[in-house]
Order: C-alpha cells, then structure tokens, then sequence
C-alpha cells in the first residue's frame, strides 16, 4: 500500500506557473507508475498525466501538452507536476494517483491509491 500527499497549489494568475509535488509513503514507489488528474467543480476527474515506473515514459492529455511537465524522484519517492503558461480552465482540484504495474492509464479505474487532492486556481 502507498499514501500520496500532494502540496504546491495555490492561487496564481493567468500565464504564471506552478509546481505540484506528491510525495509517497513506503519503500515501493518504483512500483508504480504515477498520474495526475484534475477536477473542475460540476464535472468528472479527468487525467492530465503520467509517467512511468523508471520515468523514462510520459503522456500527456492535449489540453496540457506543451505547458506541463511531469517528473519524479525515485530517490526522494516524490513526483511533480511542472505547469506553466497556466490558463483560467486549468483551475481545478489536482490528485496524484498511483498505479501498480506497468503502462500509463488514463481513467480513474486505472490507478489503485489516490491523493487528497490540492487546489489550483487560475485567476484571469
């Protein structure tokens, strides 16, 4: 079993940038592959990233590709979430989410063990 806290959200204006980090408890984090999801007020959580086991593999969903980056330490059992040029539809809350195996998922039913979440607004 894995715990995830996330911490870095905040408040930021249009065009600023913020790093997410999600630390993991446990002695296993090169196990999983990890992943970022967000959560808009009214809708459903939806992925916006995820790196492999080793790191040596990333997806993004389009709506971030080219202003996120997502990277981990195996060393420190700790990934993050670079975002920059951020935009007002980028608020939303943030969970990093762990996945036991191999291959990046991008649905929710993918990943084993959840974070609680960290908020990011967007002002414009």
């Amino acid at each position: 079993q894995v715990q995830l806290v996330e911490s870095g959200g905040g408040l930021v204006q249009a065009g600023g940038s913020l790093r997410l980090s999600c630390a993991a408890s446990g002695r296993t984090f090169t196990s999983y592959t990890m992943g970022w999801f967000r959560q808009a007020p009214g809708k459903e959580r939806q992925f916006v990233t995820g790196i492999m086991r080793s790191g040596g593999g990333t997806y993004y969903a389009d709506s971030v590709k080219g202003r996120f980056t997502i990277s981990r330490d195996n060393a420190k059992n700790t990934v993050y979430l670079q975002m920059n040029s951020l935009k007002p539809e980028d608020t939303a809350v943030y969970y990093c989410a762990a996945r036991l195996g191999s291959g990046i998922g991008v649905a929710t039913k993918d990943y084993n063990y959840w974070g609680q979440g960290t908020q990011v607004t967007v002002s414009s």
